[in-house]
């Protein structure tokens, strides 16, 4: 079994929301799972945020997403592939 997970952390939530999801939109037949994590609430809402998709789907598409993701500045994006068997 093969697993790729994307880790996207936004140090400028607030600012750079609206171009992650775009690019997330663009490629939403590959993002299987998607989960967002950040820290606050209400009044208190933090500008970080932490974004783990699984993707599906041809290689080529996910390394694709990751650059894109990565051409954001002060995005950080961590490609991870694992495999068990």
């Amino acid at each position: 079994m093969q697993k790729t997970l994307l880790i996207v952390l936004l140090s400028r939530r607030h600012s750079d929301a609206v171009k992650v999801q775009r690019f997330l939109t663009e490629y939403g037949c590959i993002v299987k799972t998607r989960l967002g994590i950040h820290d606050g609430v209400l009044d208190k809402c933090s500008d970080t945020g932490l974004i783990i998709l699984e993707l599906v789907g041809p290689e080529k598409e996910k390394k694709e997403l990751a650059r894109k993701l990565k051409s954001i500045s002060k995005v950080k994006v961590k490609y991870v592939s694992l495999s068990c068997k």
